[in-house]
């Protein structure tokens, strides 16, 4: 695509909402005379789903919110105007097209079904314009393995050993500032939890997870997890733990919603490396990060046959639809304190730890045998980091549809004895004056 006069260009942010290392922004700037940008807090976003489940909850709605805020002070910045509604983008994005006589919209590339439709709607109403998606969100670009997408393994370690050996990871991308010219007027303003349907709440004071939403604070609990405590150096030893804010990096919020890049990750444990000091931590934060791009090239390969019933591997069980046990789940009411503690954490910070995850949706799918699919949409409407691949690859996995050939089952008693065994977390969760 060559810049031409006139060039007039709109990004549409979605996921990917940060200015470091962002290739949509990098591209758009390379290809822009006039460049503006555009975020909605779709209503649809806040709605009922299929199970009754609101898709997202006000802990999520929140991180949302205050990553909105930073990400348009951090545009600011760069004199680009990010225009922010709360409408349904196909309401509003082709006027924008029309207002400012734009060319080119720039994105990044999704491939989930929800998301297509919702890029079709408003495709369909933008006449004459161009569409420019970009891959934004792996540590391993695509066009940087050695695979076609029908050819990505179906075992983890297959996946993880070919990149590893075979494969680069870019380097991160800056942007420019661009002229006071650029800059349009702006009379939007980005909704309050109460726009959005939500009462305003404090963060409970026993969360994991007590961080804003946001490129900015992302970056300080990077400086702050690598650089300052230097936490990472310990993270293969603690990163089973369930209480406290250091037990892990918390890196997942901003990475779901594309506020810090997995390469500014990548590229600051290699800094953190040189500087300090490289061991088997240092190594398993980017083994967790390859466990993210593995689940999302799962879900490039396989499609929306990740939430359906049967999973990748089509397995045919019988599942349960028990409403009395899913609410039991729920509400943290089942036969297990070690998954009632974890389903109150969740309830109420909107965080759960990765072993806790594991422990609660293994409860859910094996030991009660309910739909999986009714589990990963609880958990897409709480979870402060909601990503629709790894959620639903974790899921799968779990509920023995995906790829983990073993088909496991979790047994919560020793795993409470094992991770749990002073009872500290659970006494936090199930106290009786707590809530």
């Amino acid at each position: 695509m060559q810049k031409t006069k006139n060039n007039n260009n709109l990004v549409w942010f979605r996921n990917d909402l940060r200015t470091i290392d962002n290739d949509v922004l990098f591209e758009a700037q390379k290809k822009s005379d006039k460049l503006i940008a555009v975020y909605c807090f779709d209503p649809q976003s806040f709605a009922l789903d299929k199970f009754g489940f609101k898709k997202t909850e006000k802990h999520r709605a929140k991180f949302l919110i205050e990553t909105v805020t930073d990400l348009k002070d951090q545009l600011n910045k760069l004199n680009i105007e990010l225009l922010v509604f709360h409408a349904q983008p196909e309401d509003v994005i082709p006027n924008i097209f029309t207002e400012y006589n734009i060319n080119t919209v720039f994105l990044q590339k999704e491939w989930t079904s929800e998301e297509l439709t919702i890029e079709n709607a408003v495709n369909s109403k933008c006449k004459n314009c161009n569409w420019h998606s970009v891959y934004n969100q792996f540590l391993y670009h695509p066009d940087d393995i050695n695979f076609d997408t029908s050819e990505i393994p179906q075992v983890f370690t297959n996946f993880r050993k070919a990149v590893e050996k075979q494969s680069k990871i870019q380097s991160e991308l800056s942007l420019k500032k661009l002229p006071e010219s650029n800059r349009i007027e702006n009379n939007t303003t980005i909704p309050t939890l109460n726009d959005l349907g939500f009462e305003d709440f404090e963060i409970n004071p026993n969360s994991a997870f007590p961080f804003k939403g946001g490129e900015t604070e992302a970056h300080k609990r990077l400086n702050d997890y690598f650089f300052n405590s230097k936490k990472l150096g310990y993270y293969k030893k603690t990163r089973n733990g369930l209480v406290g804010i250091d037990y892990s990096s918390k890196f997942s919020a901003w990475l779901a919603n594309g506020s810090l890049s997995a390469r500014t990750i990548y590229w600051n444990i290699k800094k953190f490396e040189e500087e300090h000091f490289k061991n088997e931590s240092t190594y398993w934060l980017i083994f967790e990060l390859i466990w993210r791009d593995y689940f999302k090239y799962i879900s490039l390969k396989h499609s929306n046959q990740i939430f359906k019933l049967k999973g990748i591997l089509q397995k045919d069980y019988t599942w349960k639809t028990d409403q009395n046990s899913i609410q039991n789940w729920i509400n943290g009411e089942t036969a297990s304190d070690f998954v009632n503690a974890n389903m109150l954490e969740l309830k109420n910070t909107g965080w759960m730890s990765n072993r806790g995850r594991q422990n609660v949706a293994s409860y859910f799918a094996k030991s009660l045998e309910l739909d999986w699919r009714i589990g990963a949409a609880y958990f897409e409407s709480l979870l402060l980091d909601y990503d629709v691949h790894s959620n639903y690859g974790n899921w799968m996995y779990v509920a023995g549809v995906g790829n983990d050939p073993r088909d496991r089952t979790f047994n919560v008693e020793l795993q409470a004895d094992r991770y749990d065994a002073n009872g500290k977390f659970r006494n936090l969760w199930l106290q009786p004056s707590l809530f």
